[in-house]
């Protein structure tokens, strides 16, 4: 069982790591929001792209119209919760597969 123990062990450090790497991406999109930057930029585009999808169904969810845009917020809080739920979770399973 410690292979099975170690696998998720891993995953669960590799799922930590790609969402913090996406967190970041969504601060960097939303702070560059703020400064009407070019939007045929490489770096913009790629920001762009890569949030707007999550960033979109928040804001069908949430639904009401205000002059600041919360779903970047939401999104982050989001992805901690899933740090400190679902990573922390699999990693104490993982603990105790290992022993």
């Amino acid at each position: 069982m410690f292979i099975f123990g170690n696998f998720l062990f891993a995953l669960a450090q590799v799922l930590d790591i790609v969402l913090t790497i996406y967190m970041w991406v969504i601060v960097i999109a939303a702070l560059i929001s703020w400064v009407n930057p070019d939007p045929y930029n490489p770096i913009v585009r790629f920001l762009y792209a890569a949030t707007e999808p999550v960033l979109r169904r928040i804001r069908r969810l949430i639904a009401f119209h205000v002059s600041i845009d919360f779903s970047p917020m939401i999104a982050i809080l989001g992805i901690l919760f899933l740090k400190y739920f679902l990573v922390a979770s699999m990693m104490d399973i993982a603990r105790k597969l290992r022993y």
